[in-house]
C-alpha cells in the first residue's frame, strides 16, 4: 500500500480521490478544477467589483481577489470542488470589507471570564478613555520638560504618579511584564545565576515560560525547592559568589494545594540583605491595594510588595491594576538606573499612547471615591448577587419582547487572565430557549447562534455549552443589555431566513 504525491508549478499536490480510481485520475481531475478558477481580469469585470474598486481602490481590490484565488485554490488541493465566480465575488468583497473597515472590534463580553485575555483584558472605563485621548490629539510632551524646555526621558510622565502611588524609589515601564522580567534578569543577572523555586517556574501563557525568558537573557536559573514545597534554608544553601539574584515568582495563575510550603517574600528579602544579593518579585497580577475586599484578602499587593523590602517589584498594567497593556517596574533607584542603560530597554520601551492612558489610570487612584467607583475589578466585586439578578432578568425581559425564550441559571464566574486561579464569584446566565426545535436541529442551531453573535456588531462572545448558549451578566453593562437583546433576535432571525 503506498501513496503518490505529485509536484507541478513548485506546488504539491496529494491526490484526494480515493478507492480504485488510479491516483494520476485523482491528480488530472485536480488539475482540472483548478483550472476552473477565474481570472482576476475576470473578476474585475463583474459590476460589483467595480463598485468596490470606486468605493475603495483598484489596489485593494486586486490585492483581495488574488488572496481569495489562493485561498480557493487551497481548498481544491484539498479535494474540494472549484467555486462559482460569485462564490469568489462574495470573498473578495468580504475580504475589501475586512480589511478597510478593520477588524479590531467592540465586544460584549458574556464568557464569565472578567479578565478575559482574548477580549483585551481589563476594559477601560470612558471617563479614563477620553481624559488620555485629550492628551494625545496633536503634539504632546512626549520628551520635553517643560519647565526647563529641556529633552527628558518619556519615563518621566509614569515616574512621578507611580511613585507617589507605590512608595518606590524609581518606576520603568516597559511593554508587558514578560518584558520587565526578561529587561530586569539581562541588566542584573546576564552570565549569572538567578535562584528561584522549582514551584514557580511558570508558563506565563501563550506557550512562553519563565525559564526560557531566563536563557534568553543570558541568566542561568539556580532552582531550589520541589514543586510544592521550598524553605528558606533551600535559598541559602545555593547562594554562591556567582549569585545576581533572589527572585520570586507570584503563583498568579496557578494555586498548588496540600501538602505544601513556599519562602515568603519577607524572609527572601531578610536573606538578600544578609548577603548583599537584590531581591526581585515578579507579581504579576499587579494588584495595587486590598481596599478590604475580602476576596482579595489573601491576594499580595504592590504596596505590601515594596513595604516587604524587595529591591524591584515588576507586575502587568492591563490585569488588576486596571491599565493599558504594560510591564511596569518599580523599585531602588541603583538598581532601575541600571534598567535604563540597558542595550535592550530602547526595544521594550512603550508610546505616547500607552503613557496617556496610564498616567489616566494612576489619576483615579489619586482619588478614592472616583477608584472606588470607577476601578473596574472593585465594582466587580462589590456587586451584590441581587444586581447580578437584576440584570438578568432585564436581559430575559428583553429577549422577551423580541419573543425569544430564555431561562436564568446560577453560573460560577472566574477572572481569568493569569489572575485569582481560586477565586469563583457567584453569577446568572441566560440560557437561551430553543425547546420548540428537535435536539438534532437545536445543537446546530445553537453553533450556529454562538459563531452568529461573534460576527454581530458589536460582537458578542457567549458560551457554547452542551449544545446550548449561555449569556453570563457579570461582565456586561446594563447600559449594553437592550442592544444585546436585540443583536440575538437579529441573529437568530438571520439564522432562520438561511
Amino acid at each position: 500500500m503506498f501513496k503518490l504525491v505529485f509536484k507541478t508549478s513548485n506546488r504539491w499536490i496529494k491526490p484526494t480521490v480515493a478507492g480504485s480510481i488510479p491516483a494520476l485520475s485523482a491528480f488530472k481531475y485536480t488539475m482540472e478544477e483548478l483550472k476552473k478558477l477565474p481570472g482576476v481580469d475576470k473578476i474585475l469585470d463583474v459590476d460589483e467589483i467595480k463598485l468596490k474598486i470606486k468605493k475603495f481602490d483598484k489596489d485593494l481590490v486586486t490585492y483581495c481577489i488574488r488572496l481569495s484565488i489562493n485561498k480557493f485554490r487551497g481548498k481544491i488541493i484539498n479535494g474540494e470542488l472549484a467555486p462559482s465566480i460569485n462564490n469568489v465575488v462574495d470573498m473578495v468583497v468580504s475580504e475589501a470589507e475586512n480589511i478597510a473597515s478593520g477588524t479590531f472590534k467592540n465586544v460584549i463580553n458574556a464568557t464569565g471570564i472578567i479578565l478575559n485575555t482574548n477580549l483585551g483584558r481589563i476594559p477601560l472605563n470612558k471617563k479614563l478613555s477620553q481624559k488620555a485621548v485629550n492628551k494625545l490629539q496633536g503634539y504632546t510632551n512626549l520628551e520635553i520638560e517643560l519647565k526647563s524646555g529641556k529633552r527628558n526621558d518619556r519615563n518621566f510622565h509614569a515616574a512621578k504618579i507611580l511613585k507617589y502611588l507605590t512608595g518606590a524609589e524609581d518606576v520603568l515601564v516597559v511593554n508587558n511584564n514578560a518584558a520587565a522580567v526578561m529587561l530586569i534578569l539581562c541588566a542584573l543577572a546576564k552570565d549569572k545565576e538567578v535562584i528561584i523555586s522549582r514551584g514557580e517556574l511558570v508558563e506565563i501563557g501563550g506557550s512562553f515560560r519563565l525559564p526560557e525568558i531566563m536563557e534568553f537573557s543570558g541568566a542561568r536559573i539556580s532552582e531550589v525547592g520541589t514543586t510544592n514545597k521550598t524553605r528558606i534554608d533551600d535559598y541559602e544553601k545555593k547562594i554562591n559568589e556567582n549569585t545576581a539574584i533572589l527572585l520570586k515568582v507570584h503563583q498568579s495563575n496557578f494555586h498548588i494545594k496540600g501538602f505544601t510550603e513556599e519562602a515568603s517574600l519577607y524572609e527572601i528579602v531578610k536573606l538578600g540583605k544578609k548577603h548583599k544579593i537584590p531581591v526581585i518579585y515578579d507579581l504579576g497580577s499587579g494588584l495595587l491595594k486590598t481596599d478590604n475586599i475580602k476576596a482579595l484578602s489573601n491576594e499580595p499587593s504592590i504596596i505590601k510588595s515594596m513595604k516587604s523590602g524587595a529591591d524591584i517589584v515588576c507586575f502587568s498594567g492591563d490585569k488588576l491594576f486596571g491599565g493599558p497593556q504594560a510591564g511596569i517596574i518599580i523599585g531602588k533607584k541603583s538598581h532601575i538606573s541600571k534598567l535604563k542603560k540597558e542595550p535592550i530597554m530602547r526595544t521594550l520601551r512603550v508610546g505616547k499612547l500607552t503613557l496617556a492612558f496610564l498616567e489616566a489610570k494612576c489619576q483615579e487612584y489619586i482619588n478614592e471615591k472616583s477608584e472606588n467607583k470607577d476601578h473596574f475589578i472593585h465594582s466587580i466585586l462589590n456587586s451584590p448577587k441581587e444586581e447580578l439578578y437584576i440584570k438578568a432578568i432585564n436581559l430575559a425581559n428583553e429577549l422577551k419582547k423580541h419573543k425569544v425564550k430564555s431561562e436564568i441559571l446560577d453560573n460560577k464566574a472566574m477572572f481569568g487572565g493569569g489572575t485569582l486561579p481560586e477565586l469563583e464569584i457567584d453569577s446568572y446566565a441566560v440560557r437561551l430557549d430553543f425547546s420548540y426545535i428537535n435536539n438534532k436541529s437545536k445543537s446546530d442551531f445553537s453553533e450556529k447562534l454562538y459563531y452568529g453573535l461573534l460576527n454581530t456588531n458589536p460582537s458578542v462572545l457567549s458560551i457554547l455549552k452542551s449544545g446550548e448558549v449561555h449569556i453570563d451578566i457579570i461582565a456586561i453593562p446594563e447600559q449594553e443589555i437592550a442592544a444585546l437583546a436585540e443583536l440575538i433576535n437579529r441573529t437568530m432571525n438571520d439564522i432562520a431566513n438561511i
